[in-house]
């Protein structure tokens, strides 16, 4: 299917480079995040959390490899915890076979309105499938539904075909009842490698604390911006 649309107005190069804005003059220190990044981490969701203007802080753009092609998008993060950084998905989409043959992953938190953004780089394991199990019950019945009804990633014919699928499955699953989970759908986690905190600062001098773990715990250093 191809689609010819015109735009409804041509940004000039200067319209886009006056997109720029200038950063504030709140500094990041070492000292805030000790020597646990987690815990930095988790503060720092909770300020995205308490923003108004930060639209589901918990969505973080995904990053994995398919020989060399890489390939982002935004998933929800789940859980939090000294393992990692757990996110849910279909195993058979485009994410999920990519995920099995090279486990490599960076995760970007982009909170603009707080002028922070964290980037998690690791490696990407499936969770059990009890926990798998726990979440999926835990999800809105519309979810567990499309969970069912949508074959992710691959071709689809038409909008139409997807709302009949949806329908006919949601006869066979009211709501209310028990809906099982499909076996190509679960869960992931993330053991961070590094952990990187970002904060824009005025005329570009951003700060930038990246956090390294190793046998040896988490190592602290400050990057150039």
């Amino acid at each position: 299917m191809t689609l010819d649309t015109p735009m409804s107005a041509e940004l000039t190069p200067e319209a886009i480079k006056a997109m720029r804005r200038s950063y504030g003059d709140a500094g990041l220190h070492e000292a805030e995040f000790g020597s646990d990044p987690m815990a930095g981490f988790k503060k720092w969701l909770a300020d995205a959390a308490a923003n108004p203007v930060v639209v589901e802080a918990n969505a973080m753009v995904l990053s994995t490899v398919n020989g060399d092609q890489p390939s982002s998008r935004t998933v929800l993060l789940k859980d939090v915890s000294e393992e990692g950084f757990s996110f849910f998905t279909n195993y058979n989409s485009h994410k999920g076979y990519e995920l099995s043959s090279n486990p490599h992953v960076s995760l970007l938190f982009p909170w603009y309105p707080l002028e922070r953004q964290v980037i998690v780089k690791g490696i990407a394991t499936k969770v059990t499938r009890q926990e798998s199990d726990e979440y999926f019950v835990t999800r809105p019945w519309g979810s567990q539904i499309g969970a069912w009804a949508s074959e992710q990633s691959s071709d689809l014919q038409s909008r139409e075909v997807l709302e009949e699928r949806y329908a006919q499955l949601a006869l066979k699953y009211p709501e209310g009842s028990q809906v099982p989970i499909p076996p190509h759908w679960g869960g992931f986690i993330v053991a961070p490698v590094t952990i990187e905190f970002w904060q824009g600062r005025y005329s570009r001098l951003h700060d930038r604390i990246i956090f390294t773990h190793s046998n040896n715990g988490w190592s602290l250093r400050r990057l150039n911006p």
